[in-house]
């Protein structure tokens, strides 16, 4: 194989799957990424197993061929040289690298050793539905902050897809402590209801090629396998085995006591006064009653702060504690200016929402103090 390219090209799409990789060194090919060169059309192929994106990229095929190239290592040499590069892959694997005066050697992999990339087409096995890749974009930033991240509870470190035959997706993030829940509708052709969990290292580099909010979205769905398809790009997650909690029933009914306030005031009210919570929990005491809301923090290595908001609010005082960064994760992913909570005891979950909306919810479990 040999090969020429422009720099800009090649560090661009080598770039977009050092998250990809797999960093660890159980298994060596896992570090490399499959470039594949035909005159018919090139493209890199990374995966971490669980994980995988083809990508096309634009080069001059000199010689086919297909080689597995260390991705961190070409990144860094990449990211050093300028203008136009030429690579060139021996029968012995490996893989010479030359910018102007600049030579590199280095050692690659066959191209038998990468994992196949697993067979997942429309058929009648499969589902397929379409989304505007903003409307996607959306939907993923309003709930992918409240997903685990390593959570024991594996199914947590996902988002659930939840697709239903009247066309209604709901998306759904959740750790335990908080809970986010986007609601859409959109035009589906479905067999059955899916209800699909989809790893959150999986959609966050997906949510990096959502970029251009008018681009159709393919999603099909297989047994084991979710394929996002747009334009030239194709991004593979493995799905994640497992019953979803109910989030449904996490939904709290019967909250009746109400507060309605600005969302930037209580954004920035949480800021200053959690400057002085501690540091792990980010805890912070808000009190209701009457037209205000008090937002308190203290720490007795350091002081405390209180701040005080205007709100309409119907029921009786209380006083509740959070984490501070829970409240504002949810907040920032609204886009009204009013927000609206509603609260039950101390220690019931709390549901956010935006005014005038119920596309999008927020469920946060108070802090005992």
């Amino acid at each position: 194989m040999k090969i020429t390219v422009q720099r800009e090209e090649l560090h661009r799409k080598l770039s977009d799957i050092q998250n990809i990789v797999e960093k660890k060194n159980t298994m060596p090919i896992l570090n490399h990424f499959l470039l594949t060169a035909e005159k018919a059309g090139s493209y890199i192929t990374a995966t971490d197993l669980e994980t995988a994106l083809k990508e096309p990229i634009a080069l001059e095929v000199l010689e086919e061929g297909k080689v597995c190239i260390p991705a961190k290592k070409l990144f860094e040499i990449v990211r050093e040289m300028d203008g136009e590069i030429t690579i060139e892959a021996t029968e012995k694997q490996w893989v010479r690298v030359k910018a102007g005066k600049s030579v590199f050697r280095l050692a690659g992999l066959s191209d038998e050793e990468f994992p196949v990339w697993p067979s997942i087409t429309a058929s009648g096995d499969t589902d397929e539905v379409q989304i505007e890749s903003g409307l996607l974009r959306e939907i993923i930033e309003k709930t992918l902050y409240a997903a685990g991240e390593s959570d024991t509870r594996y199914v947590l470190n996902g988002l659930l897809f939840h697709l239903r035959q009247d066309g209604r997706l709901t998306v759904v993030g959740t750790d335990g402590h908080r809970l986010a829940l986007s609601h859409k509708t959109i035009p589906v052709s479905l067999q059955e209801e899916k209800k699909l969990i989809v790893s959150r290292k999986s959609i966050s580099e997906l949510r990096r090629f959502l970029v251009d909010a008018a681009t159709p979205v393919r999603i099909i769905m297989g047994k084991s396998h979710l394929l996002f398809s747009l334009e030239s790009v194709e991004f593979l997650s493995r799905l994640i085995e497992g019953t979803y909690p109910n989030y449904e029933q996490v939904l709290p009914a019967g909250n009746a006591k109400i507060a309605t306030l600005g969302k930037d005031a209580l954004m920035k009210a949480l800021r200053r006064v959690s400057i002085m919570s501690k540091e792990r929990s980010s805890a912070v005491k808000v009190e209701v009653d009457g037209s205000n809301m008090i937002v308190s923090a203290s720490n007795p290595d350091i002081g405390e702060a209180k701040d005080e908001i205007a709100m309409t609010y119907t029921g009786d005082a209380m006083a509740l504690a959070f984490n501070a960064r829970y409240l504002l994760d949810a907040l920032s992913a609204m886009e009204n200016e009013t927000v609206v909570l509603k609260m039950n005891e101390p220690l019931s979950p709390v549901l956010l929402l935006e005014e005038n909306k119920d596309d999008y919810k927020c469920v946060v479990m108070p802090m005992r103090v």
